[in-house]
C-alpha cells in the first residue's frame, strides 16, 4: 500500500523528472506491469529525458502489457522487454524516445508489440541504412497491409535514430526518401506479381519528383511521382498498336502500385502517391512515352515544370529508362532560365503560394508562409536555375547540398549561406516533430501548450520549452525572409537570366566577338580586364564571372563601354581585399547595376570613387543616393575638423567628406538621369537639376564653414576678434551651383565689444586670405573655389568690410547691378546672426519700393547686352552656348530678376534666391503667363543639365556641348536621348532655347514702353 508520504515524495520526483501529470504517472508506474522496474532511477531518468515523458510512460505499459507473458512452455516477453530495455542504454534512449516523441508509432507498437526489437541493433551498419537495407526491411511484404507494417517498422528506426540525435535533420530527410523509395519498389513489384501479363507488355520507370526526388522527404508527405513507359520492344518503329497496348499496360501497373501506397487499410496507409506534376497535370495521361514528355517539354511546359524537374530523379521501375528520362530532360531544365519573364514569372509564383494561404494560419504555417521552407526552397531553385546553365556544381536536388554549392561558387555569401542552412535545418526539424507525433500531414506550428511543450523539447529546449520554441522559431523565420527577399528579388538574377545561352561563362573567342557586337572599341584591352578580374580559382575570381557577363551589358548601354569596364577594374583593385565589395554587387538590390552605369556614364563620378572607393556602399542602399542635408553635413565636417592636427589637416578632413558626397550626389543624378531596371528614369528633369543644385550648394556651403572654423582654430582658438560670415552669391546664393561652379561670396564682419576696429580688419583679413590658400592647396579632387568679385568696388575693393561699411558704400555709391547681384545672396557659414542682420540691410536694395525707375530698368539691358557681346567666348556657337547664348541661364535669369526687382516689394513669393521659384511666383502673381513660364523654365533646366552633363562626362565645366562624338553621345545619353540621336538632341536644344529667348525680348525688353 502506498502512504501519503511515499506519495508526495513520488509526485515531486515525477514533476523534477518533467511529467506533466504526475498524478496519472504516478497510477501508471504502479500498475502491475511495471512493478519490477517502478522505482528503478534509470528508467525514471530515460523517461524524462524524452520530448514528453507522460507519453513515452503510457506507450511503454501499453506495450508491455501487449507483450506475451508466456507460459510453461515459452518465455515471458513482458520480463524480456524490461530487462532489456534496463539493461541496454541505446535500446531505453530509442524506444523510449520514440514513444515520447510518436503518439501514432507508440499505437503501431501496441499493434505490433514485437516491432520493439528492430531497435535493439546498435551496429555501425545500422546507424545509416540505404535503399538496400530498407529494401531488406521490407521483403516480406506481398500485401499492401504486410508492406505497411513493414514500413512502420523501418519508419520507427528512423525515428529512433533522429529523436536521438544519431542522424541530423538531413540524414533523417535522406533516410525517409531512400525508405519512400524502397517501398515504391515493393508496391511496384506486388503490383506486377498482380498482373504478370501487363508486366511483359511494358518497360516502366518510376521517377521521384518534390521532396523525394531531392532526397529531403517528411515522415508523412505526398511522394511525387511522374511515369515514364515504352513498348517492351522499346523500338524506334514499334506499332501504334503495340505501343497503345503498352501505355494501357503501364497504367494499370502505374495506378496499382499507387494504390498499394495511398489506400487506406486496417495498417492505416503509407502516403499518398501523387502524380499531378506530369504533363498536363490531372487531365493528362498517367503514363506516357519518353518522346512523349520531351514533346511535351519542349512545347508546352510551364517555368514551373522545369523547376519541379530540378529534383527528377529515377526510383522505381527500369533503370536504363529512368536514366534515360532525367538525361533527355536535363538540357532543357537548364535551358528554362533563358525564358522569357522566367524569373519574374518564379518570382509570381511564390507570391501567389503566399497568398493562397488562409489569413487564420498564415501566422503559424511553417512550410508556405512567409519565412517558411519554401522561401529557402524557392530562392535556391531559382538560383540554380539561372546560374546552373553554367555550373554543373550547382545541379543537386538537394536543397542543403544545392545551396552549400551557391556558396562555394561564390553566388550566394558565406554568412548568408550559414544563416539560411542553419534556419531551414531547424524549421526542417520542427516539421519533422510536428508530424512524427500522429504521423499526419501537416505544416501548421500547433497552438495548445502541451503540443508546444513537447515540440520543444523534443528539439532539446528544456529550461522554457515554449518560450524557446517560439523565440528560435521568430528568429530563424525572420532570418529566412530577410535573406529570402534580399537573394530571390536580386536584380543581378534577372540580368544574368537574359543572358544568351552560353553567354554566362565565356571562351576567350566567344569573348572577343561579344566584346565586338556590344560595341566596345578595344576588345583587346577589355579581354585584358576580363581575364585580370575572372582568372583563378579564388572565390572573388568566381563572383567576378558571374558578375562580369552582366555588367559588359550594362557598360554597353552607355556612350563609352571601355571607359566602363577599365573602371570598374580599377574599382575592384582598389577594394579588392575588401570582403564586402563584391558581396555588395553580387546581393544588394541595384548596386551592381548603379555601379556599372556610374562608372560608364563619364569621368567625374569615376574618378571620385576611384579617391574614395569605399563610397561604393552607397550604391547598395535605396537610400544611399538622398543628398543629405547642410545641418548633417555640417555637423560632420566640424566634428572632422575638431578631431584634426592644424588646419591643413583639418582641411584635408573636409574634402574628403566633400569627395565622398560629391560621388552621392553625382551618382545620385547620373542614375536618375539614365535609371536602372530597379530605379526608372525620372521623368522631372527638373526635380533631378533642383537636388543637384540644393545638394552642391549646401555641401559647399558645410565645406566653407569647416574651413572658417579650422582657419579661426589655427589662429585664435575659441574664437575670433570679430564677428564674421560668410553670404553665398549668385549660384551658390540662389542653391543652382552645378558641378563646375565657382563659389560667389561677400565676407562681412564686425568687431567685438571692446575689439580695436584695425585688430578686427586684420584678424578678418587673415582669415579670408587663409581659407583661399587652404581651399587652393593642389588637389586631384574637383576645385572648390570662392570668387569675391561681386563685393562692392569689385576687384578694387577690400575682401571684407564691416557691416557698417557695406551699409555706407550701398547707402551712397550702390549700382543698379549691385543691387541684381545681391538678390541671390544668402548667408552659408559664420556667425548667423550678423548674416541675418546683412540680409535684412540689403532687402531694401534689392526689393526696392515701388520697384526700378526707367533709367534703372534701361542700365539692366544695357548691361546685359554689353555682357552678351563681350563675354561670349570667341568662336562660340550663340545657340548652344548654355550660359550666354540665346535662351539658355544668363537670358532666364535676367528676365526673372528683373522681375523681382520691379515687382518683389509688393509680391513675396518673389522674394527668394531661386530662380525656378521665383519664375513660379511670378507665374502664380500672373505678371508672366503659364505657356511663357514653362517655356523658360523649361529652356533653364535643360541648360543647367547640359553644363552639368559636360562636368560629369568629361572631368572639367564647360558650357557648350563637347565636339568629341564619344563625349557627345554620353551627354545624349545622359539627357536622356538614346545613341545615334545626337543629331536629335542638338536640334531639341535649339528648338527650346530659341523659344525661350523669344519670350525673354517680349519680357525683358518690353518692360520699358
Amino acid at each position: 500500500m502506498t502512504t501519503p508520504g511515499r506519495r508526495s515524495s513520488t509526485f515531486t520526483r515525477l514533476l523534477r523528472h518533467g511529467f506533466n501529470d504526475a498524478s496519472a504517472a504516478g497510477r501508471l508506474l504502479d500498475s502491475p506491469e511495471l512493478a519490477s522496474v517502478r522505482n528503478d532511477p534509470v528508467l525514471l531518468d530515460a523517461l524524462g529525458a524524452t520530448a514528453d515523458p507522460d507519453l513515452a510512460l503510457l506507450g511503454l505499459v501499453r506495450l508491455v502489457e501487449a507483450q506475451d507473458p508466456g507460459g510453461p512452455e515459452t518465455p515471458d516477453e513482458r520480463h524480456l522487454l524490461l530487462d532489456t530495455l534496463l539493461s541496454s542504454k541505446p535500446l531505453r534512449d530509442r524506444l523510449l524516445g520514440v514513444l515520447g516523441a510518436s503518439e501514432a508509432l507508440g499505437d503501431h507498437l501496441a499493434r505490433h508489440p514485437r516491432d520493439w526489437q528492430a531497435l535493439v541493433t546498435y551496429e555501425a551498419s545500422d546507424l545509416h541504412p540505404g535503399v538496400e537495407e530498407f529494401e531488406h526491411g521490407l521483403a516480406e511484404a506481398v500485401d499492401p497491409v504486410t508492406l505497411r507494417v513493414a514500413y512502420r517498422r523501418c519508419l520507427l528506426s528512423i525515428a529512433a535514430r533522429d529523436v536521438c540525435g544519431t542522424t541530423d535533420v538531413a540524414e533523417t530527410a535522406a533516410e525517409l526518401a531512400d525508405l519512400a523509395t524502397a517501398t515504391l519498389r515493393a508496391a511496384l513489384a506486388i503490383a506486377r506479381g498482380a498482373a504478370p501479363e501487363d508486366d511483359a507488355l511494358c518497360t516502366l520507370a518510376v521517377i521521384a519528383m518534390g521532396k523525394c526526388g531531392g532526397h529531403e522527404l517528411n515522415y508523412v508527405s505526398d511522394v511525387d511521382v511522374i511515369f515514364v513507359a515504352e513498348p517492351v520492344n522499346g523500338a524506334a518503329g514499334a506499332e501504334g498498336a503495340d505501343e497503345s497496348k503498352a501505355m494501357q499496360a503501364a497504367t494499370r501497373l502505374a495506378s496499382h502500385m499507387m494504390r498499394i501506397c495511398s489506400e487506406t487499410t486496417v495498417e492505416g496507409t503509407i502516403w499518398p502517391v501523387d502524380a499531378n506534376l506530369r504533363p498536363e497535370g490531372r487531365n493528362g495521361p498517367l503514363v506516357r512515352t519518353l518522346s512523349s514528355h520531351l514533346a511535351y517539354y519542349q512545347r508546352w511546359a510551364k517555368t514551373w515544370e522545369f523547376q519541379a524537374l530540378l529534383k527528377a530523379r529515377p526510383v522505381a521501375g527500369d533503370p536504363d529508362l529512368g536514366e534515360a528520362y532525367v538525361e533527355t530532360l536535363a538540357p532543357l531544365v537548364w535551358q528554362a532560365a533563358e525564358r522569357d519573364n522566367f524569373v519574374p514569372d518564379v518570382q509570381k509564383m511564390r507570391r501567389r503560394v503566399v497568398d493562397n494561404i488562409p489569413a487564420a494560419e498564415i501566422e503559424r504555417e511553417l512550410k508556405l508562409g512567409p519565412g517558411g521552407l519554401r522561401d529557402v526552397e524557392f530562392a535556391v531553385q531559382l538560383l540554380q536555375l539561372v546560374h546552373g546553365r553554367a555550373d554543373v556544381s550547382l545541379r543537386s536536388g538537394s536543397t542543403l547540398d544545392a545551396l552549400a554549392a551557391l556558396a562555394a561558387g561564390g553566388y550566394v555569401g558565406r554568412a548568408d549561406a550559414a544563416q539560411l542552412d542553419a534556419a531551414y535545418r531547424f524549421l526542417r526539424a520542427m516539421e519533422h516533430r510536428i508530424q512524427l507525433y500522429r504521423l499526419r500531414r501537416t505544416h501548421l506550428v500547433p497552438e495548445d501548450e502541451r503540443d508546444l511543450r513537447r515540440l520543444g523539447r523534443s528539439l532539446g529546449l528544456r529550461t522554457e520549452p515554449v518560450t524557446e520554441l517560439n523565440r528560435a522559431w521568430r528568429r530563424h523565420a525572420a532570418v529566412v525572409r530577410r535573406l529570402h527577399e534580399k537573394i530571390f528579388y536580386r536584380p543581378l538574377l534577372d540580368a544574368v537570366a537574359q543572358l544568351a545561352p552560353g553567354e554566362t561563362r565565356l571562351s576567350a573567342d566567344a569573348a572577343r566577338e561579344r566584346l565586338v557586337a556590344l560595341g566596345y572599341a578595344d576588345p583587346a584591352a577589355a579581354l585584358r580586364h576580363l581575364e585580370a578580374l575572372a582568372s583563378g580559382v579564388t572565390r572573388k575570381a568566381a563572383i567576378q564571372r558571374t558578375l562580369l557577363p552582366v555588367l559588359l551589358g550594362w557598360f554597353a548601354d552607355s556612350a563609352d563601354p571601355d571607359a566602363g569596364l577599365l573602371g570598374f577594374r580599377k574599382v575592384s583593385d582598389a577594394l579588392g581585399k575588401t570582403p564586402w565589395y563584391l558581396r555588395l554587387l553580387r546581393d544588394e538590390g541595384a548596386a551592381a547595376e548603379n555601379l556599372a552605369r556610374v562608372l560608364s556614364a563619364g569621368r567625374l563620378a569615376p574618378d571620385l570613387l576611384l579617391r574614395a572607393p569605399e563610397a561604393v556602399a552607397l550604391l547598395g542602399d535605396s537610400r544611399g543616393l538622398e543628398p543629405r542635408g547642410r545641418d548633417h553635413l555640417e555637423q560632420e565636417i566640424l566634428a572632422a575638423v575638431r578631431r584634426a592636427d592644424g588646419a591643413e589637416q583639418a582641411v584635408a578632413a573636409a574634402r574628403g567628406v566633400r569627395r565622398r558626397e560629391l560621388f552621392r550626389t553625382t551618382a545620385g543624378d547620373l542614375i536618375g538621369s539614365y535609371g536602372t531596371e530597379e530605379s526608372p528614369a525620372e521623368a522631372d528633369p527638373g526635380a533631378l537639376v533642383d537636388r543637384v543644385g540644393s545638394a552642391v550648394s549646401d555641401l559647399t556651403a558645410a565645406t566653407l564653414a569647416g574651413t572658417l572654423r579650422a582657419v579661426v582654430r589655427a589662429g585664435w582658438g575659441d574664437e575670433l576678434p570679430t564677428r564674421f560670415t560668410v553670404i553665398g552669391m549668385g549660384r551658390f546664393g540662389g542653391h543652382e551651383l552645378s558641378y563646375g561652379s565657382d563659389a560667389d561670396v561677400l565676407f562681412v564682419h564686425e568687431p567685438r565689444e571692446g575689439v580695436d576696429d584695425q585688430e578686427a580688419a586684420k584678424a578678418a583679413n587673415q582669415v579670408v586670405a587663409e581659407m583661399r590658400r587652404l581651399l587652393q592647396l593642389p588637389t586631384s579632387d574637383p576645385p572648390l573655389l570662392i570668387d569675391a568679385d561681386l563685393r562692392p568696388e569689385g576687384k578694387s575693393g577690400p575682401l571684407v568690410r564691416t557691416l557698417k561699411s557695406y551699409a555706407a558704400y550701398y547707402h551712397r555709391w550702390s549700382h543698379v547691378w549691385e543691387s541684381q547681384a545681391l538678390l541671390r545672396a544668402e548667408p552659408v557659414a559664420g556667425d548667423a546672426d550678423l548674416g541675418r542682420r546683412f540680409i535684412e540691410l540689403i532687402d531694401p536694395l534689392r526689393y526696392p519700393q515701388e520697384g526700378l525707375g526707367d533709367d534703372a530698368v534701361r542700365e539692366i539691358r544695357r548691361l546685359k547686352a554689353r555682357m552678351e557681346a563681350e563675354r561670349m567666348p570667341r568662336g562660340a556657337d550663340p545657340t548652344l552656348h548654355a550660359k550666354l547664348g540665346r535662351g539658355g541661364l544668363s537670358d532666364v535669369e535676367w528676365a526673372v530678376q528683373l522681375l523681382q526687382l520691379q515687382e518683389g516689394w509688393a509680391e513675396p513669393g518673389l522674394r527668394t534666391t531661386r530662380t525656378r521659384e521665383a519664375l513660379a511666383a511670378a507665374r502664380a502673381a500672373e505678371l508672366i503667363s503659364t505657356e511663357d513660364a514653362e517655356i523658360l523654365d523649361e529652356a533653364w533646366v535643360l541648360a543647367t543639365r547640359v553644363r552639368n552633363a559636360v562636368m560629369l562626362v568629361r572631368g572639367r565645366a564647360g558650357d557648350t556641348f563637347p565636339s568629341d562624338g564619344r563625349e557627345l553621345a554620353a551627354v545624349g545619353r545622359y539627357l536622356g536621348y538614346e545613341a545615334g540621336t545626337v543629331g536629335e538632341m542638338i536640334d531639341d536644344y535649339r528648338r527650346i532655347t530659341r523659344r525661350a529667348r523669344h519670350v525673354v525680348e517680349e519680357l525683358f525688353y518690353g518692360a520699358v514702353g
